[in-house]
């Protein structure tokens, strides 16, 4: 077993650009340089520093000027479901979901639609299938697909690394068409998939404040915000 807090942290720092989720900022990335990071074991001592990954790219932000994004992790074991979840709970008795190491052969049918009908303007349009794993998988990280159900329609995907004691909600994609809130039913099963399994931690990703696109992270409670190197 490798002894990763003896191990040094190269960081190669990317030149700035525009922020894609604070129009008015500037972006500067940290990507980690040092290759014997790159798996499980390495990068779960690196997600709860604050980190995130990019396909094989493992990175934080390191902006001069802003410090708008903020590590966040719920709590599996202790998480306490609003009213609104808890509406939603009683809606999931009626899908069926689990966790693939494969995606299904339609799944590409349900990502397309998903991403001209929600995502035309982005960079991730048209779908491509070689761009999919270039950035939700990674070569040395263990990856589960959770698939979601209604009858035998599969309605959403959400990409998950899987740790020793945590859950990382890498990208999730689903029918756009459909009335329920199935970006947060993707999230309420990694939780209960990370209970059931014996996990601590559900990472979801960085908070911003002041991206409303973003909030909905604070909304599974209780969480942990990374703030100062420490979680509080």
């Amino acid at each position: 077993m490798t002894s990763y807090n003896k191990l040094s942290l190269r960081i190669g720092l990317t030149p700035t650009s525009e922020c894609n989720y604070l129009p008015d900022e500037q972006e500067q990335l940290g990507v980690v340089m040092d290759h014997q990071w790159l798996a499980p074991s390495g990068y779960g001592v690196l997600i709860a520093s604050g980190y995130r990954r990019s396909g094989n790219a493992v990175y934080r932000p390191m902006c001069k000027y802003c410090q708008a994004c903020t590590p966040l992790r719920i709590d599996c074991e202790q998480f306490t479901p609003s009213k609104s979840q808890k509406r939603q709970l009683n809606q999931m008795k009626a899908l069926r979901w689990e966790f693939k190491s494969e995606l299904d052969s339609n799944w590409f049918i349900l990502y397309e639609k998903y991403i001209r009908l929600r995502h035309s303007g982005g960079t991730m349009y048209p779908a491509n299938k070689e761009q999919f794993f270039d950035f939700c998988t990674a070569e040395w990280m263990d990856t589960l697909f959770l698939h979601v159900y209604d009858g035998d329609a599969l309605i959403a995907v959400a990409v998950t690394d899987v740790f020793d004691d945590a859950l990382s909600a890498v990208y999730s994609f689903f029918e756009p068409d459909s009335v329920l809130s199935l970006g947060t039913l993707c999230v309420l099963y990694q939780i209960q998939h990370g209970e059931q399994t014996g996990r601590k931690w559900l990472y979801p990703g960085y908070q911003i404040d002041r991206c409303q696109a973003m909030n909905y992270k604070v909304r599974f409670k209780p969480y942990q915000k990374l703030v100062n190197g420490c979680w509080k």
